[in-house]
């Protein structure tokens, strides 16, 4: 029986984290250094992410700033994702599209993006259990993804592997080739998530005031289309056992897009239609429709998840849904978890809010809950305090987070008046 004590365990499935630009250094072989030297002197990235942050950069790299803000919202474990820009590339990784067929060019981000593991897992190591390191790799060279696959298993890093997004036009084949399947056969074999970060994929866009407008619009598109790729390309039929979650990409277009591609598959083996003509051949490879295969395969890392994305949780799936605070992201939950998660929960019933806020990411990553109960108990909010209702008469003005200005438009105290 729920007490007026009683407190949730709250695990983010989407928090971002990143070394200082010249701690990278000495996770690079030596005969680097130079190279890198060179490049961390001339290096000017567009997407700085102290213009994207919720407060200062240190909290990328610094463990005590981090567990201490964490701490305040009620956080006790979290997904990790790269935030800072790797070694030798030209800016933030999501937003670069993949390098061209130049070999030189793969094998120098390749080693920069490794040197990013290696700092990552040794930055989760100062929180053991807590933090579910995401590691990144390329798909140039599938051999060379397959190892980084079995070497991320090895020392740790439980959030899987982050699989980069192939944008239109691109010189890689779609994550829907074949070429892929020993990337999916290793993550199935060892039990690896794969995840889907907003930004991957997108083209490249001028770095001006429409350019950027333009990315704003439409950066979730090219992540969630990968879905379509996935099942379409029977990814899913050939590897049941694959985890993927599909994180800070929203949650109301699932529906949406199972409803459109349910119906497609349903078709297809009519022949006239021109559902027929386009996927006559490719349906006969596929047993399940996509919902099912999402029902049975996928994740979101609803990050965060909103009001009326919540409302719609049984169209998604509860068991589906990983809370994320998108820390420390200027569209976050931070400073403000605690009435974010009153503005999306007040309503849901404990054992929902249990699941989507820390059951489901337990399940997906392997987070133990048993041993998260403890700094919970401490920390985590109380469930009494997450059933009150959240009114707009109580929202900060520098709340800026997506939850709140999605929720309360012009209503909101900083666009108000």
């Amino acid at each position: 029986m729920t007490t007026e004590d009683s407190r949730y365990t709250v695990i983010s499935s989407d928090g971002h984290a990143g070394a200082d630009l010249l701690d990278y250094r000495p996770y690079l072989d030596r005969e680097h250094h130079e190279e890198f030297d060179r490049w961390a002197a001339q290096l000017v990235n567009p997407f700085e992410s102290e213009h994207l942050l919720s407060k200062a950069q240190d909290c990328n790299w610094d463990n005590t700033v981090r567990d201490a803000d964490l701490a305040t919202q009620g956080i006790v474990g979290e997904v990790l994702f790269p935030n800072t820009v790797p070694p030798f590339f030209p800016q933030t990784q999501f937003f670069v599209p993949p390098p061209p067929s130049d070999r030189r060019e793969y094998e120098q981000r390749w080693v920069g993006l490794q040197a990013h593991n290696r700092w990552l897992a040794d930055f989760c190591a100062q929180a053991p259990g807590r933090r579910a390191g995401v590691a990144q790799i390329m798909l140039n060279d599938i051999a060379d993804a397959v190892a980084e696959v079995r070497r991320v298993k090895e020392v740790g890093l439980f959030g899987g592997i982050l699989v980069p997004g192939i944008p239109p036009g691109s010189a890689l084949p779609p994550l829907f080739d074949p070429v892929y399947d020993p990337i999916w056969a290793a993550c199935e074999e060892l039990d690896v998530p794969v995840n889907l970060h907003s930004g991957g994929g997108v083209p490249e866009y001028p770095h001006d005031p429409r350019g950027l407008a333009v990315l704003l619009s439409e950066i979730t598109w090219f992540s969630n289309r990968v879905l379509t790729h996935l099942v379409f390309g029977g990814v899913f039929e050939r590897f049941p056992g694959l985890k993927v979650a599909f994180t800070e990409q929203g949650s109301a277009w699932v529906p949406r897009e199972l409803a459109k591609l349910d119906q497609f598959v349903r078709v297809m083996p009519l022949d006239g239609t021109a559902q027929h003509f386009f996927g006559g051949e490719m349906i006969r490879g596929l047993s399940l429709l996509p919902s099912e295969y999402f029902a049975r395969n996928c994740f979101l890392g609803s990050s965060p998840l909103r009001p009326a994305e919540c409302a719609i949780r049984h169209q998604i799936g509860v068991d589906r849904i990983m809370w994320g605070a998108d820390y420390p992201h200027a569209e976050g939950t931070f400073p403000y978890t605690l009435e974010g998660l009153r503005l999306t929960f007040a309503d849901v019933p404990e054992d929902e809010v249990r699941a989507m806020l820390a059951g489901n990411a337990a399940r997906f990553y392997g987070f133990d809950l048993d041993a998260l109960a403890v700094p919970a108990a401490a920390c985590g909010p109380r469930v009494a305090d997450v059933a009150r209702p959240f009114g707009r008469d109580e929202v900060p003005a520098d709340a800026l987070g997506s939850v709140f200005i999605d929720h309360f438009g012009a209503e909101h105290p900083a666009l108000a008046g």
